[in-house]
């Protein structure tokens, strides 16, 4: 609620001093800049009880949290100070948010099976209570709870199903303060006098048991009511009963609130004393106490310093944040048969490692079934130190030893990887099939007509681009990490530059028609062979540059996939690799605009509409590609490449030599020198 009222608020920069939000997403600034709060953030909360944690030397703890921010981000913070800490994490189970009797059975079952005997839980006390409720009856015992500050202050749990398994719980949690005559001020609330607050004749009836006399109360009722002696007379003295309402001695949270509000006090008094040409705004204005702009006030929000009634300096850090106090908590069971805390130490961030936290340890009361720890607990049970597995290695689900992580990579095998390989073969034979027709029917006028040079050349690269997808399928070693970067890189080069320089010969030959022009010359095999060749230098020399450099490597990846050893190619240089595909951008697109502006041409000499398509498929596959290569692991990210590689090969195949099969194969009577003249001379007339 917190977040969702900040984002609003920040836009007008209209001051938000929360009292309880403790989500350390709320500390980004930048994302709301007018949020504020005299409750520590949660990456403090996780500090502390990774400190608690090391302190009494634990190190197999297990985590539960619920599935909101403040589990999730709380917890995520809290995992990395345990980690650091040299703490191993028995497990990690998110409390679903909704009730749900599948999720809630497995998690008792992880927790009773779990030889680890302390669990921190992240969450609030009523997202939480359904879940401890399934643990308690499920007589898990001999478990150390540490609750952070969402539950463990809370009353909710004082309930005789909990008593077994929560005694000896310890709480983290926020300091409690005194608020100077507020007790005096909550026993003198009555109905009476205060009329317009609802809640107090509500809470009268609930704290003596009777009700106020309602005008629509039938008499019978009413007779009923006053002869039973419940009906409220106004006269009860609330100081006669025995309610932890009144109980001053807990407040935390009120005792932030209490904070907040004299915080705005403050802002708003230094508002109205500011002295006009000493203020801190432009040319030493001060804000107009009865018409300040929102963004004002919270200027002076930010400069409040002061020392609260419990000694305590009240400021905001650069994030909006208070200095971070906590106290430590256990839960005991009283004479009475409840729960009641007490304050066994506290953590203070800003103190010095070593001073910030002090516990007395001697106060503390444990649960009958667990001893006073003075080892960690580990498996096995005589272990006195965590053991980390190598990288190679991953626990096993009992996290008793280590077992070998399972070895991934695209392999011929397995169904995706000979799906891509069958594809590859199949697409290779499709431009092979069409260069054996092109060289059979060589002296055609379709073949003739479009530079069968050229269509050799872009067909032989064809047939390497389908084939060089297989280069990427089976298990990776220096020598194929090589080649298959450099080899699509110069191969793709090359099959633009032919359409380039096809696209470029149409331009010219038309233009070479008018009597007067000097592009005449220009017309033969030389021109397109030179365009080819310098074209694809240039990306051979980044292939080559790139090998000398930085070459792509063999490399196993330990940590990218849980549980997994990734065999996969890194790329050596990102930089090298964006740059081959950079220059193959630049290639397509200049291939593209100029065949779209030669579209129109005749069509006997023309392939720019077909040139046009193919590119435009290419630019999408290989745009396509780029987020999606980035966002996959593993084989996958192999998986994509080829698939990009296939994808575009496809399009230029389809694109430029489909419809002059079609010509060959199927309508031989188009393929003529007269057809194809007399087509011409139609399009030219309908270009004049």
């Amino acid at each position: 609620m917190s977040i969702t009222i900040a984002q609003l608020l920040g836009v007008y920069k209209q001051a938000q001093i929360s009292y309880a939000s403790t989500v350390a997403t709320l500390s980004d600034k930048s994302q709301f800049p007018s949020f504020l709060r005299t409750v520590p953030s949660d990456d403090l909360q996780s500090l502390g009880i990774a400190r608690l944690i090391n302190f009494f030397g634990w190190t197999w703890v297990g985590i539960l949290v619920e599935n909101n921010d403040y589990g999730l981000i709380g917890s995520q913070m809290l995992k990395e100070e345990l980690v650091k800490a040299g703490v191993c994490v028995a497990f990690y189970e998110i409390i679903p948010l909704f009730y749900s009797q599948e999720k809630m059975q497995r998690i008792v079952e992880v927790v009773k099976k779990m030889t680890a005997r302390v669990i921190v839980v992240f969450s609030t006390a009523e997202n939480l209570y359904l879940m401890m409720l399934a643990i308690a009856k499920s007589d898990i015992s001999g478990k150390v709870w540490i609750a952070s500050d969402g539950w463990g202050p809370f009353p909710l749990f004082n309930e005789k199903d909990f008593f077994k398994i929560l005694k000896g719980t310890i709480g983290i949690t926020v300091p409690t303060g005194n608020i100077p005559m507020f007790k005096e001020y909550l026993y003198n609330l009555h109905p009476l006098r205060a009329t317009e607050d609802i809640f107090v004749g509500q809470f009268w009836e609930e704290a003596f048991g009777c009700r106020w006399a309602d005008p629509n109360m039938d008499q019978a009722t009413l007779q009923e009511l006053s002869r039973e002696r419940k009906l409220c007379t106004g006269k009860e003295d609330l100081r006669t009963i025995d309610n932890y309402f009144f109980d001053m001695t807990n407040l935390r949270s009120t005792y932030n609130n209490y904070n907040a509000v004299y915080i705005v006090a403050r802002a708003l008094h230094a508002m109205y004393t500011c002295e006009p040409g000493k203020g801190p705004f432009f040319n030493g204005t001060c804000g107009d106490i009865k018409h300040f702009e929102p963004w004002q006030l919270l200027h002076y929000v930010w400069k409040v310093r002061f020392q609260n009634t419990m000694g305590r300096e009240i400021f905001f850090d650069q994030k909006g944040n208070p200095p971070a106090a906590y106290d430590i908590l256990n839960w005991y069971l009283t004479s009475s048969g409840s729960f009641s805390n007490v304050k066994i130490g506290h953590y203070d961030s800003g103190a010095a490692r070593g001073r910030d936290i002090i516990i007395n340890t001697s106060a503390i009361t444990w649960s009958e079934d667990y001893a006073q720890p003075h080892l960690a607990f580990l498996l096995p049970a005589d272990a006195t130190e965590c053991m980390k597995c190598p990288d190679d290695q991953w626990p096993t689900k009992r996290q008793d030893g280590c077992q070998k992580k399972s070895i991934e990579f695209l392999s011929y095998q397995e169904p995706l990887g000979m799906v891509l390989a069958v594809t590859s073969v199949l697409g290779a034979l499709m431009p092979s099939a069409i260069l054996v027709v092109f060289i059979q029917n060589r002296h055609t006028p379709v073949v003739k007509a479009n530079n069968r040079e050229l269509s050799y050349l872009l067909l032989l690269a064809l047939i390497l681009s389908f084939g060089c997808s297989l280069v990427f399928i089976g298990h990776p070693t220096t020598l194929t990490c090589m080649v298959q970067h450099m080899t699509f890189g110069i191969v793709f080069a090359i099959c633009i530059s032919c359409l380039l320089a096809k696209t470029i010969m149409v331009v010219i030959a038309f233009k070479a028609t008018k009597p007067t022009s000097n592009l005449k010359l220009l017309v033969g095999p030389r021109l397109p062979n030179v365009l080819v060749l310098a074209c694809s230098l240039v990306q051979v020399l980044i292939c080559v540059s790139w090998q000398v450099v930085a070459p792509p490597f063999y490399h196993m990846s330990m940590k990218s996939q849980m549980g997994k050893i990734v065999l996969e190619c890194n790329e050596g240089s990102l930089v090298a690799f964006c740059l081959m595909l950079g220059y193959m951008g630049v290639l397509s697109t200049i291939s593209f605009i100029v065949a779209f502006l030669a579209r129109k041409l005749p069509d006997s000499f023309n392939e720019a509409k077909f040139i046009t398509f193919s590119m435009l498929i290419f630019i999408a596959v290989w745009l396509s590609f780029i987020p999606a290569y980035l966002s996959t692991t593993g084989k996958y990210t192999v998986a994509v490449e080829i698939f990009a590689i296939l994808s575009s090969s496809a399009g230029l195949l389809g694109c430029i030599f489909f419809p002059k099969c079609y010509i060959i194969l199927i309508r031989p009577d188009m393929n003529t020198k007269e057809f194809l003249m007399g087509k011409a001379t139609g399009s030219l007339k309908k270009t004049k």
